[in-house]
């Protein structure tokens, strides 16, 4: 059931995305050539847990986690390893945290010290393009649709690939709740967004293929052909004449 939330809700909602914004600048800025990936997982909870906040990736269908780490050609649901990040690795953290039982949901992309090409600079600029679009598409009365399009239009004129097994979604109370925000659509069609609304886009966009494979851990998601993925998401309200991103970074 898609709500409208109340200006109470909206104000925990603000909180717990302004610490998940800041959760996501430290560690996109702990992305280095020789850093352990499950040392972003430690990061995390400790910042988030220090500003009062808890994480809601932890158990989520027993999700080992408190974080999502996907490396090169993981697109989505990596679970943080043993692994020291090497220069050019494509890394795509994915994150949420609680606060009073109001949720936020982000993630970024980020290439580690230098890109091995510009093949691969451009899909991780692009992917980000397109959440930035389609933000510019969100206020009170607008389709659901025109969002979808405007990220896919953008990610084919450009040439990338885009999974459909996966969706942004609304946000509240629960992680993920209705309605589904699509990554492909037609532009004027589908349920009509309402201010007071929170929503999370997400853009999730592979190199050569839309088509992807889940590993042997039963959730990382990885690219059919082994090609480089990129994901970008944030946590939006829904307004009269626009949107606000709650979990955009401030200091």
């Amino acid at each position: 059931m898609v709500t409208i939330k109340s200006e109470f809700e909206i104000s925990k909602m603000r909180i717990a995305g302004q610490v998940l914004g800041q959760a996501l600048k430290l560690l996109e800025e702990m992305i280095q050539p020789g850093v352990n990936c499950l040392d972003l997982d430690k990061a995390f909870i400790e910042f988030i847990t220090s500003k009062g906040c808890t994480s809601n990736f932890l158990g989520y269908y027993d999700y080992p986690a408190h974080i999502c780490v996907s490396v090169n050609e993981q697109l989505i649901h990596g679970i943080p390893q043993n692994r020291i990040l090497k220069d050019g690795d494509i890394v795509s953290i994915d994150t949420g945290c609680v606060f009073e039982g109001y949720h936020a949901d982000a993630a970024l992309t980020k290439i580690c010290g230098e890109p091995r090409n510009n093949l691969e600079l451009k899909l991780v600029n692009d992917t980000r393009k397109s959440l930035e679009l389609a933000i510019e598409q969100v206020r009170d009365d607008v389709r659901i649709g025109t969002i979808s399009a405007t990220v896919q239009k953008f990610i084919e004129q450009n040439g990338f690939q885009l999974p459909t097994d996966f969706a942004g979604h609304g946000i509240g109370t629960a992680m993920h709740e209705d309605p589904l925000i699509p990554n492909t659509g037609k532009m004027d069609t589908g349920m009509r967004l309402k201010a007071g609304m929170t929503i999370c886009i997400e853009p999730m966009v592979q190199i050569s293929t839309s088509k992807t494979i889940t590993a042997k851990d039963k959730w990382t998601v990885i690219s059919a052909d082994n090609s480089m993925a990129a994901h970008f998401e944030h946590t939006i309200l829904v307004t009269e004449e626009g949107c606000e991103i709650l979990t955009l970074f401030k200091d």
